[in-house]
């Protein structure tokens, strides 16, 4: 199968990637400049199974989707990239072949090493240069379920469902397979999974998820996990400070000890990256080194400046992604002109194993792996499908009020002009509403 074709393919499925950040995958492969694929199979943040338990059950069609791939771009190496303690639990080992191409690559238990600019430098050795792209290294990068997404693609398949983790303080945990546009508290009410007071629901991992309205939230193309977890833990107290009061503390608190600095996962890879100067500056109103702010674009927003490194309780990753948002809807970026940087000398003794920060944010006493209960075992009562479920341009709308759909119809293709994603039906149904960004479909 040539690029062409599948580029087709993957883009009539509406794969994105499926780890969380949401990038179409028909816009990130290519057949020049790469040499490698990474397959992201670290499961970077505490709590989450998903790529546990698909590895488990379904492996050889996610080698077999990462080999479609390979054939497609003219890679010949491709690296299952996946942490010391998953592997083990998995029953495979550093450099073990899965399949003609693939190679299993072990990874430290350290977070964040899911990061894809991580992931490429553990994996290969390479260091994506600041501001750059994974493919001037050399590599695409993509996860687990994007890989299984791409094989049933090729099978004439659909993304129609995610497989979620249900964890936290909760009696019962799980890994389910549950249809996109799914209400959230509809899923959690059918396993009786009832919210404590005292607790949040977080769409995504511990440190880098946001908290959710589970009666208004739906799953989505990048839902990877639903956590419970208490409002006084480390991990979610920074997620709800304002980003004025963020702002106040860092301008009186801040005791410049540039521990932030140091432990910055990016800035160990000699990234011109220093959250500790970027926050004097914004606290301050400072503006005669653009570079503190300019260089905020390569926070990858892992949180650990915030969890780890920060004794006076600062969010540097708030202040950070706050610049980041208003630089781009400036129109302004981050652009590399020094020399090429290498890696820390002491890199790897400022890294956080994963038991430590799992400890420091508060979420080690939840920590266990899910009961996998396969597909939701009801039909959803109705569907909610925002247009805008990646990166890039939302979908647009090709059905109207009434119509009748089938499970796997595309009910909106991809924009066209740049970055977009199709979304299809996850249940027999018909349309409800097409309107606010969003179709629903009431299901049958």
């Amino acid at each position: 199968m040539n690029l062409s074709e599948l580029k087709q393919i993957v883009s009539d499925a509406g794969i994105v990637g499926a780890g969380g950040a949401g990038f179409p995958l028909a816009f990130k492969l290519r057949d020049d400049l790469v040499d490698t694929l990474v397959i992201n199979a670290a499961e970077c943040e505490p709590l989450i199974y998903s790529d546990y338990y698909l590895m488990k059950k379904h492996m050889d069609d996610i080698v077999r989707g990462a080999q479609l791939v390979m054939e497609a771009t003219n890679i010949k190496t491709c690296y299952l990239a996946v942490k010391e303690h998953t592997a083990h639990n998995l029953r495979i080992h550093q450099g073990q072949v899965l399949g003609e191409g693939v190679t299993v690559h072990e990874l430290p238990n350290v977070y964040p090493v899911g990061d894809e600019i991580i992931l490429i430098y553990e994996a290969t050795g390479r260091v994506v240069q600041p501001g750059s792209l994974p493919f001037t290294a050399g590599c695409i990068v993509s996860n687990v379920e994007t890989l299984y997404n791409v094989k049933r693609a090729v099978d004439g398949k659909p993304v129609t469902c995610k497989w979620v983790t249900i964890s936290g303080k909760v009696d019962r945990k799980l890994f389910v397979e549950v249809p996109i546009g799914t209400n959230v508290q509809e899923l959690l009410s059918h396993y009786q999974i009832k919210v404590p007071e005292d607790c949040v629901v977080i769409d995504g991992g511990p440190a880098m998820g946001k908290i959710i309205n589970p009666s208004a939230a739906v799953i989505t193309k990048t839902t990877k996990s639903l956590l419970i977890l208490p409002e006084d833990i480390p991990a979610v107290i920074g997620k709800t400070a304002s980003t004025a009061h963020i702002l106040k503390k860092a301008s009186s608190v801040c005791c410049q000890c540039n521990m932030c600095s140091d432990l910055c996962t990016r800035a160990l890879l000699g990234y011109p990256i220093s959250p500790s100067h970027t926050v004097r500056a914004v606290a301050a109103m400072a503006v005669g080194n653009p570079q503190d702010y300019l260089t905020a674009q390569l926070c990858s927003g892992c949180g650990v400046c915030e969890l780890m490194a920060c004794c006076q309780g600062i969010s540097p990753v708030t202040l950070m992604t706050q610049i980041k948002k208003a630089m781009s809807a400036n129109k302004l970026r981050y652009t590399h002109s020094g020399p090429a940087v290498t890696a820390l000398p002491d890199r790897e003794y400022r890294m956080v194993p994963s038991e430590r920060f799992k400890s420091r944010i508060g979420v080690l006493p939840y920590d266990e792996i899910p009961e996998d209960i396969g597909a939701l075992d009801i039909t959803p009562s109705k569907l909610v499908l925002p247009l805008s479920q990646h990166i890039g341009r939302p979908a647009e709308p090709i059905v109207q009020v009434g119509d009748t759909i089938k499970k796997g119809d595309m009910v909106a293709k991809a924009a066209e002009g740049g970055p977009s994603a199709a979304i299809h039906a996850s249940c027999d149904g018909v349309v409800e509403s097409v309107s606010g960004g969003k179709i629903e479909i009431l299901c049958k």
